[in-house]
C-alpha cells in the first residue's frame, strides 16, 4: 500500500521562505499521518500564477537556492518521506513550469509541464518552454505518473505518463476557481481515466490571488471515476489517500457547495488574502444603504473582521432617509466602524466654482458624477490617512455597461463584487442572511426596493438600463460565449436591448482598464481574460 498526502495549501507569490516552511509543516503533518508520499500545488514554492517575475533570471536562481534548502531540510523534518513539489526551473537556458521529487535530501525526478495554457487567465507560453518527457517515479513500489494542471486538461501528457508504466496518476494544480468548475475538474479528469484507465490523485492551491482565487477542491478519482477523495473549498486541509492493488481508499470526502456558498466564499477568500497578503490595514468601504455596498461590507466584515473594516455613509440632498436607516441598521449587526459625512456643502462649493464655466448650459449627468468624485475623494482620503484599503462596489453588470463614474464609485484599490452579475447580487445578499442565527445582517427592505444610485429625485438603475434579469443575460451572451448580437437576439433577447447593451459595453472599454483589480468567479471576467481595444471600429453582427 502507499498512503499519498495531498496538502491542499494557501502559498504567497514571491514569498519562498514562507512556502518553504509551509511544505515543511505539511511534511511533518503528512508523515504523522503515516503518509510515504507527499503531494503539493503547482509551483507550491514560489505561488501562481507569479507572471513577470518569471522573466527575471534571478527569480530563477532564488527558487533553485529554496528548493536545495527544502530538500535538505525535509530530510529531518520528515526522513523517509517523498515530496513532490511544483516549481519554475531554469535547465539548459529554458524556463520550466516543473515538479521535482524530493527523498532523503536530493532532488531525485524532475518533470517538465507538457501542455502549456495560454487562454482564459493563463500566459504560461509567454514565461516557459513546453517539456516534451514523461515522468514516472517507483515510490514504495507503486509506479507513479507525475502530471502538472493542463497536462490533465488536455490529451496528451497522461497518455505518455500511462505509456511509460505509470498505474497512478499524481497532478499537481493551480486551478483558479469559477461557478461550478467542480464538477468541470471531475469532467477533464475522467477523460484522462478513459483514455489510460489509471486512477488520478489531484491537488490544487488554495488562497487568492490578485484577481484569482484559488479553492482548493483537491479530489481523487479512481479506475472508475468514483470520486473517493475530496478535500473542502476555499479552505485548507491535508487529505490522505491510500492506493493498493489499483484502488483508492480515503476518509476525506467533503460535499460540494452549492453555487451561492461558492461564490460568497471566494469573494471572502479573495479580500482575506488580497488586503493580508498585500499589507493592508483594512479596509473603508462607502455605504449608500443599497444592495452592492451592502453586500460588499458583509463580505468585509466576514473576510477580515469587524475591527478591520470602516463604513462610510455619505449622504447627500437626494439620499432617501431608509438608505440612512437601512446602512445604521447594518453596521448596528455588523459593528464595524461607521461615519456619516454630507456631502452637500461640498457640491454647493463645486456648483459655485463651476457655474461660471457652465454658463447656461443645462444640469445633467456631469452634475450627478459630480456627486459620486466627492464621495470617491473621502474615501481615499481616509484610505490615504489610515492604510486602509477601499473596496468598490460597482457589479459586473455595471460595470459592462459603464453604470459607474470614473474616480468616483470606481474610486478605490480592489473591486469585490466586479465579476458578480446584479441578479446574483440578490441570490447572494439572500445567501448571507440565511447564515444569520437572529435578525438578518441585510436589511429586507435594501434587497426588495427599486435599486437607485439616488444621484437625482426619484431615480432608479431602469431608467437607464434594461432589467437586470435582461442585461445579465445579454453580458453573459456576447462577453463571456462571444455570441454575435444576431445571435443573442435569435435565442429570443429584445433586439433594442441587445442594440443598447452590446452599444454600451463596447463603448465603456476604456472605463474598465481604469477600474481596480477585482476577484473572478464566473468563466471570463473583465480582467486578464477580457482584452478588447478600446479604439475598435469592428462592426458586430446584427
Amino acid at each position: 500500500m502507499l498512503r499519498i498526502a495531498v496538502a491542499q495549501f494557501n502559498a504567497t507569490v514571491g514569498d519562498l521562505t514562507g512556502n518553504v516552511e509551509r511544505i515543511l509543516e505539511q511534511a511533518a503533518a503528512a508523515q504523522g499521518r503515516g503518509a510515504q508520499v507527499l503531494l503539493t500545488p503547482e509551483l507550491a514554492l514560489c505561488g501562481y500564477p507569479p507572471e513577470d517575475l518569471l522573466l527575471r533570471p534571478d527569480f530563477y536562481r532564488a527558487n533553485q537556492r529554496a528548493l536545495a534548502d527544502l530538500a535538505a531540510r525535509a530530510a529531518t523534518v520528515a526522513p523517509g518521506l517523498a515530496l513532490v513539489v511544483g516549481h519554475p526551473e531554469e535547465h539548459d537556458g529554458r524556463c520550466f513550469n516543473a515538479a521535482s521529487v524530493i527523498e532523503n535530501g536530493a532532488v531525485t525526478a524532475v518533470y517538465r509541464k507538457v501542455r502549456l495554457p495560454n487562454y482564459e487567465v493563463f500566459d504560461e507560453k509567454r514565461y516557459f518552454d513546453a517539456g516534451s518527457e514523461a515522468c514516472v517515479v517507483t515510490l514504495h513500489g507503486v509506479r507513479c505518473g507525475i502530471n502538472i494542471c493542463a497536462d490533465v486538461w488536455e490529451a496528451g501528457a497522461a497518455e505518455m505518463a500511462h505509456a511509460a508504466g505509470a498505474e497512478l496518476l499524481l497532478v499537481l494544480n493551480a486551478s483558479p476557481c469559477h461557478l461550478d468548475k467542480t464538477q468541470e475538474r471531475v469532467r477533464v479528469v475522467g477523460e484522462r481515466i478513459d483514455a489510460t484507465g489509471i486512477p488520478v490523485i489531484y491537488c490544487n492551491l488554495v488562497g487568492g490571488q490578485d484577481e484569482l482565487v484559488f479553492d482548493g477542491d483537491s479530489f481523487a478519482l479512481d479506475a472508475q471515476k468514483q470520486v473517493c477523495m475530496r478535500l473542502p473549498q476555499f479552505e485548507e486541509a491535508l487529505g490522505i489517500v491510500d492506493y493498493e492493488a489499483g484502488a483508492l481508499c480515503s476518509d476525506d470526502l467533503c460535499d460540494e457547495l452549492p453555487l451561492e456558498a461558492e461564490a460568497y466564499n471566494a469573494l471572502v477568500l479573495g479580500v482575506r488574502d488580497y488586503i493580508g497578503k498585500s499589507g493592508f490595514k483594512g479596509a473603508v468601504i462607502g455605504l449608500s444603504g443599497g444592495i452592492d455596498s451592502a453586500l460588499t461590507l458583509c463580505v468585509a466584515v466576514d473576510a477580515l473582521g469587524a475591527d478591520k473594516v470602516r463604513a462610510v455613509m455619505m449622504p447627500s440632498p437626494y439620499t432617501a432617509q431608509m438608505s440612512l436607516d437601512d446602512s445604521r441598521e447594518m453596521i448596528r449587526q455588523l459593528g464595524c466602524r461607521y461615519d456619516e459625512i454630507a456631502i452637500a456643502p461640498a457640491m454647493t462649493t463645486y456648483a459655485a466654482m463651476l457655474d461660471p464655466l457652465f454658463a447656461d448650459l443645462p444640469a445633467d449627468t456631469t452634475e450627478e458624477n459630480i456627486q459620486a468624485r466627492i464621495r470617491g475623494n473621502l474615501l481615499m482620503a481616509l484610505s490615504n490617512k489610515t492604510g486602509a484599503l477601499v473596496l468598490t462596489t460597482g457589479n459586473k453588470s455595471e460595470m459592462a455597461v459603464g453604470y459607474c463614474t470614473l474616480y468616483g464609485d470606481m474610486a478605490g484599490g480592489f473591486a469585490v463584487i466586479k465579476d458578480v452579475y446584479k441578479t446574483l447580487v440578490y441570490r447572494l445578499a439572500r445567501y448571507r442572511n440565511s447564515l444569520c442565527a437572529g435578525a438578518p445582517v441585510i436589511p429586507e427592505n435594501i434587497i426588495v426596493r427599486p435599486p437607485s444610485a439616488e444621484l437625482k429625485p426619484d431615480q432608479t438603475d431602469q431608467d437607464s438600463l434594461p432589467e437586470y434579469e435582461v442585461l445579465d443575460a445579454i453580458v453573459r451572451a456576447y462577453m463571456e460565449e462571444d455570441r454575435s448580437p444576431r445571435e443573442i437576439i435569435a435565442a429570443g433577447l429584445p433586439e433594442a436591448d441587445v442594440r443598447r447593451v452590446v452599444r454600451l459595453l463596447r463603448i465603456a472599454e476604456y472605463k474598465r482598464r481604469q477600474a481596480p483589480v477585482g476577484i473572478r468567479i464566473t468563466p471570463r471576467g473583465f480582467g486578464k481574460d477580457w482584452r478588447y481595444p478600446i479604439t475598435n471600429r469592428y462592426p458586430d453582427e446584427f
